[in-house]
């Protein structure tokens, strides 16, 4: 699996100073990942990055700082859930002439699912976190800033702990992707070193938002200008940086479906650990300065961007495929 399949990047305050690698993996250790107990509903601690068991919770790799969080649910069914709950109230009003109140009803629920957690699946997933110490950038395997929010919170909040705090800021540029997205599709003319792929998803903001999506598809067509101009903004395009890196830009700056070409073709170590991250930090720290001059380059934090106008809402959803 792609170390970083989708990205979030955020940049590092110029106040802050690292911890010591010996003493950043000590305290990771003491917060490693242990699973769910049986009526436990979330859990959430760090995993070694090489994948090793018992091996170091940071990894440096030519400079990069390389993190792992691993995220344990139990998912309840609702359905179920639901269904007992109106057991439980029906017994109730008919044993004691009344109806359960929010508040009990809320009490009744909360023991429910407690009683079903043992027998609930549990899901994983794990994110990697890279520090970037040259360029002060924090980078999250997410797919939105609202995802990469519980990812970065235990790693924000060890750095208080540690003495070290972490301000963040989300990257901010001159021009908003929606804006420069529409105007790269309207001239049908990509920024210098990119091109334009086969898949964009265009919506029109309102009360009724009206949704547009090409798949495997040209973008060159006339209607797509049309779209843009009746207020319909880009929202995630697809894009390939120098034949090298191909991937999906959205309207918030998250970077997705990330596909970094000839990476197999690499020559590798015992685990492959140390070649992918060379590889992915290395590519990646090319593309991001690259793609940060197209959107007009970065503004510091708090700075506004050039936004597109918000037009009026409209129905119906429209998806076009190959």
């Amino acid at each position: 699996m792609p170390l970083f399949k989708n990205i979030v990047v955020y940049r590092i305050g110029p106040e802050w100073t690292p911890p010591a690698f010996d003493r950043l993996d000590a305290e990771l250790q003491r917060l490693a990942f242990v699973p769910c107990q049986p009526t436990q509903e979330h859990s959430a601690g760090w995993v070694p990055p090489r994948g090793k068991e018992h091996g170091a919770l940071v990894e440096i790799v030519g400079g990069q700082w390389i993190l792992k969080l691993m995220v344990e649910r139990k998912a309840v069914p609702g359905g179920a859930v639901r269904a007992e709950l109106e057991e439980r109230c029906r017994k109730i009003e008919q044993e004691r002439g009344r109806k359960p109140g929010r508040k009990e009803k809320n009490e009744i629920k909360e023991e429910i699912v407690h009683s079903f957690l043992p027998r609930a699946f549990s899901k994983r997933g794990s994110h990697s976190l890279w520090i970037d110490l040259e360029n002060r950038a924090l980078v999250v395997s997410a797919g939105s800033l609202k995802a990469a929010e519980p990812v970065l919170k235990p790693l924000v909040d060890l750095m208080a702990e540690l003495g070290h705090v972490m301000p963040l800021a989300p990257l901010n540029t001159a021009t908003s992707p929606a804006t420069a997205m529409g105007e790269w599709l309207t001239t049908r003319e990509a920024p210098a070193g990119f091109t334009i792929d086969r898949d964009l998803e265009l919506k029109k903001p309102g009360e009724e938002k009206s949704v547009v999506r090409y798949a495997r598809h040209s973008l060159e067509l006339d209607e797509i200008g049309q779209h843009i101009q009746e207020g319909k903004l880009p929202t995630q395009l697809a894009m390939t940086w120098n034949d090298k890196v191909s991937f999906v830009l959205t309207e918030h700056l998250g970077i997705r479906k990330i596909d970094i070409r000839d990476v197999d073709d690499a020559p590798k170590g015992e685990d492959g650990f140390d070649a992918d991250v060379a590889i992915a930090t290395g590519e990646l720290s090319a593309l991001l300065p690259d793609l940060l001059a197209s959107l007009g380059g970065e503004l510091a934090h708090g700075e506004a961007p050039t936004l597109a106008p918000a037009p009026a809402p409209a129905p119906a959803e429209v998806a076009v495929a190959a």
